[in-house]
């Protein structure tokens, strides 16, 4: 992760399967406008892979680790990750957890 005073950057991946795609979409948009709502949400930016609109690319970024941490702890996304663990093909969202190039 970073430090407490500078922004949290991360990448969520998951895949589904063609049937539940329009599903998984629909999820991740209503979700996306939770987030966005949250103090200390920068940035919340949904992506299919061109080839591959099973895939799917979250990135995130919060203001810091107390709003990251927030965002964590927000009941809303324990909702939203109950109705999509069971739609995709891995355990969980896959987080990779990015630095910037200064």
């Amino acid at each position: 992760m970073t430090d407490a005073d500078g922004p949290v950057a991360l990448i969520a991946e998951f895949t589904t399967t063609p049937e539940n795609r329009a599903e998984v979409a629909g999820l991740i948009a209503a979700y996306g406008d939770v987030v966005r709502a949250e103090p200390g949400n920068r940035a919340f930016d949904v992506y299919t892979h061109v080839a591959e609109p099973t895939k799917f690319w979250v990135h995130e970024i919060y203001a810091d680790q107390a709003a990251f941490e927030a965002h964590i702890g927000n009941p809303a996304g324990e909702d939203f990750n109950g109705k999509l663990v069971p739609l995709i093909n891995e355990p969980e969202s896959v987080l990779t957890f990015l630095t910037p190039v200064t």
